[in-house]
């Protein structure tokens, strides 16, 4: 199994997300300016003042997800798509919802192109997803405070990962669980950097 971005260096063991990352052609989720820059360990710019991060931390976020096959999986922020290629590689099912509507359009009609059919691709302003539930939920822009909505969204069990914290200062990565009995356990991992999630 191929390893472009040295992942198994970086603590990320989970062979299903290491083998969907090798599926997954990063270079094709990039603008062509920063193509060449596609194999770099290293967040990018993608449009709108978005950024695609860099492979590590997707590997790092996806792991501790723990997605599986029997899982439906709300992304928020779809950005350039890839995160949410990564996600189909492993899930049952991928909503994924962007506010940017340039962003949106890009990425839909790429993921469709590369033949991705269990990914439901939606604008903010959409809110069909809004009265679902989901087994797990990726956010990949950094609220302020964790969000009570998306908890109510969360399956029990269920888990959340989502950065907490302000634009341009440090943030933190949250795990959520919610266990059988609708408890929810918060635990700080590492420190990062993301654009603020917008409402």
């Amino acid at each position: 199994m191929s390893d472009p971005y040295n992942l198994k260096d970086k603590k990320i063991t989970n062979q299903a997300v290491l083998k969907a990352f090798s599926k997954t052609t990063r270079k094709l989720f990039i603008p062509k300016g920063f193509k060449s820059f596609a194999d770099n360990d290293e967040p990018l710019p993608i449009s709108e003042g978005q950024t695609i991060s860099q492979p590590s931390l997707v590997a790092y976020m996806t792991q501790l997800l723990d997605v599986n096959r029997n899982h439906t999986v709300l992304e928020i922020g779809t950005g350039s798509g890839f995160q949410t290629a990564i996600l189909s590689h492993l899930a049952k099912h991928i909503t994924t919802v962007e506010i940017i509507s340039s962003l949106f359009h890009k990425a839909k009609i790429l993921l469709l192109k590369l033949g991705y059919t269990n990914i439901t691709c939606l604008l903010a302003d959409d809110h069909q997803h809004k009265s679902q539930k989901f087994d797990r939920i990726m956010v990949t822009a950094a609220a302020k405070d964790i969000p009570n909505k998306l908890i109510e969204q969360l399956k029990s069990p269920g888990k959340m990962v989502i950065p907490i914290g302000k634009e341009h200062q440090i943030q933190i990565l949250m795990l959520i669980e919610k266990d059988r009995s609708g408890n929810v356990n918060e635990t700080s991992s590492i420190p990062v950097r993301f654009v603020p999630l917008k409402s």
